[in-house]
């Protein structure tokens, strides 16, 4: 009985679990985070009921009939896989070898004397995301120069937080023309020159996310000249390779000059987009040495930084890019898939066009043709932005980017229409 009544008396002076949570929290000063931009036009085009809905805001590939596209030499690749009976143990700190081998050569060229003379250092990353991560944490701990990378203006959005989680101050240098919807490259060039010496300058090697817009051959020779006089470290993000004009070798333009003009260039790869690896997060990050010596240093440090980052990459989808990469009928199957998504993005931006002409637009829109690759800055305005959302169910972000992807036979049409409604 006196048990009894210490244990009930001992629950009337106790508060309960809930009541205790509402007088101390660990977490009280977490502040609510904005919504992801992208993430949030996803959510509200699920919520409408319009049998007529696009979703333009997602990077994803989408067929003709608007379903996620699994390409079949990515199919096939698994089938060998799985005949395979490979183990699931874990990969080495910086990814399987004969991975690394194949996607350095994707990049760079077989033919590249960096890679011939063992000069590169590549390591997997986990997709475009995680390679850049990696490279802006060996900036931050091991770039003497500077701690300052200058993105174009505008950028990728994740390419900020990146930089800056990694303890790297960001600035920026002009690019895009709003006025024209294209590359303001007599601007690129004035700012690019006044950059301070040693500074790392970010490039979007094709397919520049979010405008869409790439400077020409000749643009992109001028560019490495200005790197090279300013001795500015050109660090270069390529997740489009073959997914902008369908030719891989044609995308990797800009990394091959820069490296056959001298430049020991850093480069982000991914095969979220151009293999439609989106979830298998199989990416690499690599830097370009001057000697063996080096760069048995800078991948001994590369290693020491990613161990307790992440410990080593998952392996399924870097089997599947190798396979791909190193079986001779299954690349060559995939470089026809890859020119097969990139011709449909360029027909979509074609047809669009056409579709405003026959609705009677005045206005000029050969900047949707002009730009390549996934996006498409349209030119749209924030308040016809809205427009598209509130009247036709168009889901895009604010500044009227586009997923080109997105657009198809069946629906191009109701765009071209909605989008001349908005703007006429």
């Amino acid at each position: 009985m006196a048990l009894r009544s210490t244990f009930n008396l001992f629950q009337k002076n106790t508060p309960s679990l809930a009541a205790a949570n509402r007088l101390v929290s660990w977490w009280s000063n977490v502040e609510m985070g904005p919504p992801d931009v992208i993430l949030g036009v996803t959510e509200a085009y699920k919520r409408d009921t319009s049998a007529k809905k696009m979703n333009l805001g997602v990077g994803a590939y989408r067929d003709d009939n608007g379903k996620p596209y699994v390409l079949p030499s990515v199919r096939k690749a698994e089938e060998l896989l799985l005949s395979e009976k490979l183990d699931k143990e874990y990969s080495p700190i910086g990814g399987d070898s004969g991975y690394c081998a194949a996607v350095a050569k994707l990049a760079f060229g077989e033919d590249c004397a960096a890679l011939k003379d063992n000069l590169n250092v590549t390591v997997q990353g986990i997709s475009g995301t995680g390679a850049l991560r990696i490279g802006a944490a060996f900036f931050s701990k091991w770039y003497s120069p500077s701690k300052t990378v200058y993105l174009p203006t505008p950028s990728w959005g994740n390419h900020t937080p990146i930089l800056k989680h990694s303890g790297l101050d960001v600035k920026s240098y002009a690019y895009y023309d709003p006025k024209t919807c294209g590359l303001d490259f007599q601007s690129t060039l004035s700012d690019i020159s006044k950059i301070p010496e040693g500074s790392i300058v970010l490039l979007h090697a094709c397919a520049h996310n979010p405008t869409g817009v790439d400077p020409r051959p000749g643009q992109w020779d001028e560019l490495s000249n200005i790197f090279k006089s300013r001795k500015l470290f050109p660090f270069f993000d390529m997740a489009y390779q073959g997914f902008a004009s369908g030719d891989t070798v044609n995308d990797a333009y800009a990394v091959r000059k820069f490296v056959a003009d001298g430049h020991k260039v850093a480069l982000a790869q991914s095969f979220a987009k151009n293999m439609g690896l989106y979830g298998e997060r199989a990416g690499a990050f690599t830097v370009l040495c001057a000697d063996a010596d080096e760069a048995a240093r800078v991948m001994s440090q590369i290693k020491i930084l990613i161990r307790p980052m992440y410990s080593n990459p998952p392996i399924h989808g870097a089997r599947i890019v190798k396979k791909i990469l190193t079986t001779p009928d299954l690349n060559k199957q995939w470089l026809g898939e890859v020119k097969g998504m990139a011709d449909r993005i360029i027909s979509m931006r074609e047809k669009l066009v056409a579709g405003l002409k026959r609705e009677g637009s005045s206005h000029n829109w050969q900047h949707v043709t002009d730009q390549i690759g996934m996006f498409c800055f349209t030119g749209l305005k924030p308040d016809q932005v809205e427009r598209m959302t509130k009247e036709f169910s168009i889901y895009l972000t604010k500044d009227g980017r586009i997923s080109v992807a997105g657009i198809s036979s069946g629906n191009v049409d109701y765009l071209a229409h909605a989008i001349h409604t908005v703007t006429k």
